[in-house]
Protein backbone atom coordinates (compact mmCIF):
# COMPACT_ATOMS: atom_id res chain seq x y z
CA UNK A 1 0.00 0.00 0.00
CA UNK A 2 1.19 3.44 -0.91
CA UNK A 3 2.57 5.37 2.31
CA UNK A 4 0.19 8.23 1.76
CA UNK A 5 -2.68 5.86 1.43
CA UNK A 6 -1.78 3.88 4.87
CA UNK A 7 -1.64 7.11 6.57
CA UNK A 8 -4.95 8.01 5.42
CA UNK A 9 -6.42 4.95 6.26
CA UNK A 10 -4.55 5.00 10.23
CA UNK A 11 -6.55 8.43 10.16
CA UNK A 12 -9.72 6.86 9.25
CA UNK A 13 -9.59 4.78 12.13
CA UNK A 14 -8.57 7.24 14.66
CA UNK A 15 -10.40 6.92 17.98
CA UNK A 16 -8.02 9.13 19.98
CA UNK A 17 -10.60 11.91 20.85
CA UNK A 18 -13.58 9.75 21.63
CA UNK A 19 -14.88 10.78 25.27
CA UNK A 20 -14.01 14.47 23.91
CA UNK A 21 -16.78 14.08 20.91
CA UNK A 22 -20.50 14.68 21.23
CA UNK A 23 -21.34 12.30 17.74
CA UNK A 24 -17.94 10.15 17.82
CA UNK A 25 -15.35 10.12 16.34
CA UNK A 26 -15.46 10.46 12.26
CA UNK A 27 -12.35 11.70 10.82
CA UNK A 28 -12.97 13.48 7.46
CA UNK A 29 -10.18 14.62 5.46
CA UNK A 30 -9.76 14.57 1.49
CA UNK A 31 -6.16 14.16 -0.18
CA UNK A 32 -4.05 12.45 -1.98
CA UNK A 33 -0.35 12.71 -2.76
CA UNK A 34 -0.32 14.37 -6.28
CA UNK A 35 -3.04 17.34 -4.40
CA UNK A 36 -2.08 20.81 -5.58
CA UNK A 37 -4.30 22.93 -3.79
CA UNK A 38 -4.47 22.40 0.04
CA UNK A 39 -7.08 23.94 1.81
CA UNK A 40 -6.76 23.98 6.08
CA UNK A 41 -10.03 24.91 7.55
CA UNK A 42 -11.06 24.24 11.10
CA UNK A 43 -12.87 21.28 11.93
CA UNK A 44 -15.89 19.58 10.25
CA UNK A 45 -19.23 20.87 11.06
CA UNK A 46 -22.26 18.71 12.18
CA UNK A 47 -23.73 18.39 8.48
CA UNK A 48 -20.13 17.59 7.45
CA UNK A 49 -20.35 15.20 10.20
CA UNK A 50 -23.82 13.51 9.03
CA UNK A 51 -22.81 13.39 5.54
CA UNK A 52 -19.43 12.16 5.70
CA UNK A 53 -18.40 14.46 2.98
CA UNK A 54 -16.54 18.01 4.26
CA UNK A 55 -17.84 21.84 2.59
CA UNK A 56 -21.10 20.03 1.39
CA UNK A 57 -22.92 23.08 2.36
CA UNK A 58 -23.91 26.50 1.98
CA UNK A 59 -20.22 26.94 2.91
CA UNK A 60 -18.87 25.06 0.52
CA UNK A 61 -20.66 26.43 -2.11
CA UNK A 62 -19.08 30.16 -1.19
CA UNK A 63 -15.59 28.71 -1.07
CA UNK A 64 -16.16 27.06 -4.62
CA UNK A 65 -17.33 30.24 -5.68
CA UNK A 66 -14.45 32.05 -4.12
CA UNK A 67 -12.19 29.52 -6.30
CA UNK A 68 -13.79 29.33 -9.23
CA UNK A 69 -14.72 25.70 -9.43
CA UNK A 70 -16.76 23.01 -9.95
CA UNK A 71 -18.05 20.54 -7.26
CA UNK A 72 -16.86 17.67 -9.16
CA UNK A 73 -13.22 19.89 -9.48
CA UNK A 74 -13.11 20.23 -5.62
CA UNK A 75 -13.87 16.72 -4.86
CA UNK A 76 -11.18 15.76 -7.13
CA UNK A 77 -8.36 14.38 -4.05
CA UNK A 78 -5.92 14.72 -6.90
CA UNK A 79 -6.36 18.52 -7.13
CA UNK A 80 -7.93 19.72 -3.89
CA UNK A 81 -6.52 18.31 -0.19
CA UNK A 82 -9.16 19.14 1.97
CA UNK A 83 -7.06 18.97 5.79
CA UNK A 84 -8.77 20.69 8.61
CA UNK A 85 -7.26 21.48 11.98
CA UNK A 86 -9.68 19.19 13.70
CA UNK A 87 -10.85 15.91 11.65
CA UNK A 88 -14.01 15.33 13.66
CA UNK A 89 -16.94 17.38 14.71
CA UNK A 90 -16.05 18.90 18.27
CA UNK A 91 -19.78 19.91 18.91
CA UNK A 92 -21.45 23.58 19.04
CA UNK A 93 -21.02 26.12 21.88
CA UNK A 94 -23.55 28.99 22.33
CA UNK A 95 -22.30 31.41 19.39
CA UNK A 96 -21.25 28.39 17.34
CA UNK A 97 -19.31 24.81 16.65
CA UNK A 98 -16.57 24.40 19.11
CA UNK A 99 -12.61 24.81 18.55
CA UNK A 100 -11.52 21.85 16.75
CA UNK A 101 -9.43 19.37 19.38
CA UNK A 102 -5.71 19.94 19.43
CA UNK A 103 -4.99 16.43 19.29
CA UNK A 104 -5.72 15.82 15.39
CA UNK A 105 -2.93 18.50 14.32
CA UNK A 106 -0.10 17.17 17.14
CA UNK A 107 -0.90 13.64 16.30
CA UNK A 108 -1.20 13.80 12.33
CA UNK A 109 -1.20 16.94 10.62
CA UNK A 110 2.92 17.20 10.19
CA UNK A 111 3.29 13.89 8.24
CA UNK A 112 -0.15 14.33 6.62
CA UNK A 113 1.24 17.96 5.08
CA UNK A 114 4.55 15.96 4.38
CA UNK A 115 2.94 13.74 2.05
CA UNK A 116 1.30 16.44 -0.13
CA UNK A 117 4.41 17.60 -1.38
CA UNK A 118 3.14 19.09 -5.37
CA UNK A 119 0.97 21.41 -3.46
CA UNK A 120 1.08 24.92 -5.07
CA UNK A 121 -1.57 26.80 -2.85
CA UNK A 122 -2.25 26.56 0.55
CA UNK A 123 -6.00 28.25 1.57
CA UNK A 124 -5.80 29.39 5.20
CA UNK A 125 -9.34 29.56 6.47
CA UNK A 126 -10.20 30.67 10.01
CA UNK A 127 -7.91 31.57 13.45
CA UNK A 128 -6.67 27.76 14.10
CA UNK A 129 -5.72 27.16 10.66
CA UNK A 130 -3.90 30.93 10.59
CA UNK A 131 -2.14 30.53 14.32
CA UNK A 132 -1.17 26.89 12.61
CA UNK A 133 0.85 28.05 8.80
CA UNK A 134 1.09 31.63 9.65
CA UNK A 135 1.65 31.85 13.10
CA UNK A 136 3.86 34.98 12.54
CA UNK A 137 0.12 36.66 11.78
CA UNK A 138 -0.80 37.93 15.52
CA UNK A 139 -3.59 40.46 14.46
CA UNK A 140 -6.53 37.80 13.10
CA UNK A 141 -7.68 36.53 10.16
CA UNK A 142 -8.90 40.34 8.95
CA UNK A 143 -5.35 41.71 9.05
CA UNK A 144 -4.20 38.40 7.73
CA UNK A 145 -6.72 38.27 4.36
CA UNK A 146 -5.88 42.17 4.34
CA UNK A 147 -1.49 41.33 4.16
CA UNK A 148 -2.86 38.30 1.68
CA UNK A 149 0.11 39.64 -0.63
CA UNK A 150 2.99 39.01 1.71
CA UNK A 151 2.39 35.13 2.05
CA UNK A 152 1.01 34.94 -2.35
CA UNK A 153 1.38 33.13 -4.56
CA UNK A 154 1.96 30.07 -2.34
CA UNK A 155 -0.29 30.95 0.71
CA UNK A 156 -3.80 32.74 0.79
CA UNK A 157 -5.77 33.01 4.22
CA UNK A 158 -9.37 33.94 3.85
CA UNK A 159 -12.13 34.63 6.02
CA UNK A 160 -14.12 31.02 6.12
CA UNK A 161 -16.82 31.33 3.84
CA UNK A 162 -19.48 30.91 6.25
CA UNK A 163 -23.00 32.84 6.09
CA UNK A 164 -21.71 33.87 9.70
CA UNK A 165 -19.73 36.05 7.77
CA UNK A 166 -21.90 38.09 5.52
CA UNK A 167 -21.13 41.09 7.39
CA UNK A 168 -17.11 40.91 7.03
CA UNK A 169 -18.01 40.43 3.92
CA UNK A 170 -20.00 43.29 3.15
CA UNK A 171 -17.56 45.92 5.35
CA UNK A 172 -14.56 44.89 3.24
CA UNK A 173 -15.73 44.66 -0.25
CA UNK A 174 -12.16 45.45 -1.53
CA UNK A 175 -11.93 41.63 -1.02
CA UNK A 176 -14.16 40.69 -3.76
CA UNK A 177 -12.69 43.10 -6.12
CA UNK A 178 -8.97 42.58 -5.41
CA UNK A 179 -8.31 39.20 -3.74
CA UNK A 180 -11.25 36.83 -5.65
CA UNK A 181 -10.47 37.70 -8.85
CA UNK A 182 -6.43 36.72 -8.04
CA UNK A 183 -7.35 33.39 -6.00
CA UNK A 184 -9.86 32.30 -9.04
CA UNK A 185 -6.76 33.15 -11.51
CA UNK A 186 -4.14 31.43 -9.84
CA UNK A 187 -6.25 28.17 -8.78
CA UNK A 188 -7.29 27.99 -12.99
CA UNK A 189 -3.43 28.56 -13.71
CA UNK A 190 -2.93 25.85 -11.21
CA UNK A 191 -5.26 23.22 -12.25
CA UNK A 192 -4.24 23.25 -16.05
Amino acid sequence: MEPVLALIENVKQCDLCTASLPLGPKPIIQLASGAKILIAGQAPGKQAHDKGVPFDDVSGERLRTWLGVSKVEFYDEGQFAILPMGFCYPGRGKTGDLPPLPECAVKWRKNLLEALSDIQLTIVLGQYALAYHLPEERGGVSQAVMHWKQYWPNIIPLPHPSPRNNIWLKRHPWFAEEVLPSLKARVRDILR
